[in-house]
């Protein structure tokens, strides 16, 4: 990569915070957008450029984006975090947020492996904008089957509502909590090995796991409720991974840039979950899938042009 600007820095937080949260892929738009764009974007974020940094640097965003949703999901996270120390303490999984911090936990393994295997061939084979483009159709395919099953049967089954007699005035998270804990081990995998897809530009991390949550019959509101608590752990830890090379070698000469777009990053992405907490209690995944099939085949068409 020649150079990464501050606009471009910022921009790319910006789009990262967003798009990483929406069910739209980060990593295709990452990729998609400066194709489009043409010179120099496409020169300066080319993920598959030879000793291109801009991958990692997508990736150390993510770290901002992780705090972003820390902070939104502080109090929740508090909770699980006592829940799990409750439980080793204790040695045993029996509240709700004993429960939850095991089926995060144990969620977050799959995508964990997965990235780590396939992080190389990412790099030589995926970081094409034609890829993206395609996969970005494919995840618009995805959502809307998500709600057609949703509406046709599979998705109608729910995990019941957490309510019963005096919980009129129980917090609506710890209600959503209740319900997402009913899933199960199998089905928590399951959900949380969703997020592999996301490994691929195009695919959205939330939006597979929200599709997954879905088709276990989860609400809406409680599927992105657990795709955003799982994506904490996951983008958050595979930035970790990034950041001493970003903070070394690596990054030198686009500290300032980085510091910059993760500023970016941290403030679209807690707009963003912020937006989306709200939006999911009463709509739904199709006009998402709208945007990405014709965003996908739009961009295909350019590009093939």
């Amino acid at each position: 990569m020649s150079v990464l600007t501050y606009p471009e820095a910022i921009g790319v937080g910006l789009l990262q915070g967003v798009t990483e949260l929406f069910p739209v892929s980060s990593l295709g738009h990452s990729i998609l957008i400066p194709a489009l764009l043409g010179k120099p974007f496409s020169d300066d974020l080319n993920v598959a450029g030879d000793k291109s940094p801009y991958l990692s640097v997508l990736i150390g965003l993510h770290l901002a984006t992780a705090l972003a949703l820390v902070v939104y999901f502080r109090k929740d996270w508090a909770r699980i975090i006592q829940g799990l120390y409750s439980s080793i303490r204790e040695r045993r999984i029996e509240t709700v947020n004993q429960r939850l911090a095991w089926l995060l936990i144990v969620a977050t393994i799959p995508v964990g492996v997965a990235g780590i295997a396939l992080d190389k061939f990412f790099r030589e084979h995926l970081g094409k904008p034609e890829v993206a483009a395609f996969f970005l159709m494919l995840n618009g395919f995805v959502l809307f089957t998500a709600e057609r099953l949703k509406r046709g049967g599979t998705g109608r089954r729910r995990a019941g509502d957490g309510t019963g007699p005096g919980d009129e005035n129980v917090h609506p998270d710890v209600l959503s909590d209740r319900r997402i804990v009913k899933l199960g081990w199998g089905s928590a995998l399951f959900v949380g090995a969703a997020q592999i897809a996301a490994l691929l530009p195009g695919i959205s991390r939330s939006g597979v796991t929200m599709s997954a949550g879905i088709f276990k019959g989860l609400r809406h509101e409680d599927s992105a409720r657990f795709a955003f608590l799982l994506a904490t752990p996951a983008i958050g830890g595979a930035a970790l991974l990034k950041m001493p090379g970003l903070l070394g070698s690596e990054g030198a000469g686009i500290h300032g840039q980085l510091l910059a777009g993760s500023i970016a990053a941290f403030v679209a992405g807690y707009v963003a979950v912020r937006f989306l907490d709200k939006y999911f209690e009463t709509k739904t995944l199709t006009p998402f899938a709208i945007y990405c099939f014709l965003a996908g085949a739009g961009s295909l068409v350019y590009l093939s042009m």
